[in-house]
């Protein structure tokens, strides 16, 4: 027995003969009539009335009919699961970078679930070194975070957004020379196992700029805090997609010098939610291009 069978069977049902089968599935009426011998063989029943001319679905052929519907779709969907059919995933696992929790990841999380009521999502918040670990265990289907240094065969890199490092101070502070800001007021660094931190320190180095150490802190998004209620300044990267907090700051340009994050997911490259992967890309693309024209990479 073959799904062809089965296919042809419906074909019958639907088309009402095997002539007008025949014409459906471009074989002759002749090679109908055979196939639907050897499903009759197969299965040990008779399917068909032949008492009229015409063969017609007896109460047992067309009860099978659904039946053989229901294998055709299992068969022709068979992969789906696999390879990423977002209709047939249950649940995505994504690592983040703790900047990105605030605006981007819900505001795409957002757009894909309107397009797929049912998926789960499950966002685990992380720094980007170890995300990339992850990434590689094959704990996270995938991760959003900076561009890794080293990327290894099996994985996958998809940027989407540079971030350009700026000078972040409260709204009180009226200067403008990043320089200046930053011989006079205290720094809140970043800590140095994130992506950001490291930048942020080359760029220190690079221009030889000694700071005032106030405090380190964790995560970008309370450094914005820290940095919001004026307690010092940072370098950092102008998130693309900010949430109210950092969207008050002042950014102010670092000049020819800066340098900038790159954002992008992370996955391996034999994930078997890729599709599903490539779906949540194009939502973190149209959610960046919404508040930033023209950014995306």
């Amino acid at each position: 027995m073959t799904i062809s069978l089965f296919k042809t069977l419906i074909a019958i049902s639907e088309h009402g003969s095997f002539s007008a089968a025949a014409e459906k599935i471009f074989v002759t009426h002749a090679a109908v009539g055979q196939q639907m011998k050897r499903l009759e063989d197969s299965l040990n029943v008779t399917l068909f009335d032949r008492s009229a001319k015409t063969p017609r679905l007896n109460q047992l052929g067309k009860a099978l009919v659904p039946k053989a519907k229901a294998v055709v779709a299992e068969y022709e969907t068979i992969l789906d699961d696999l390879t990423g059919d977002p209709r047939m995933i249950g649940e995505l696992v994504l690592g983040a970078v703790p900047s990105t929790i605030r605006g981007l990841i819900p505001k795409s999380i957002k757009r894909l679930m309107e397009l797929y009521p049912d998926l789960h999502i499950r966002v685990v918040p992380e720094l980007s070194p170890n995300l990339l670990e992850q990434v590689e265990r094959g704990t996270l289907d995938a991760a959003v975070l900076s561009e890794p240094t080293r990327l290894s065969r099996n994985l996958n890199w998809m940027p989407f957004v540079e971030e350009e490092l700026v000078l972040l101070t409260a709204p009180e502070v009226t200067e403008n020379d990043p320089f200046e800001i930053l011989a006079t007021k205290p720094y809140i660094r970043h800590t140095r196992q994130a992506s950001v931190g490291m930048l942020a320190e080359e760029w220190l180095s690079n221009n030889k700029v000694t700071v005032h150490d106030a405090m380190e802190m964790g995560s970008l998004e309370n450094l914005s805090s820290m940095v919001a209620h004026n307690l010092g300044v940072s370098v950092g990267p102008n998130i693309c997609v900010p949430d109210p907090i950092f969207e008050g700051l002042r950014k102010i340009p670092l000049g020819p010098t800066t340098t900038a994050r790159t954002l992008g997911i992370l996955t391996r490259s034999d994930c078997s939610k890729i599709q599903l992967v490539h779906r949540l890309f194009e939502q973190i693309c149209s959610t960046v291009e919404d508040h930033h024209p023209g950014r995306v990479l």
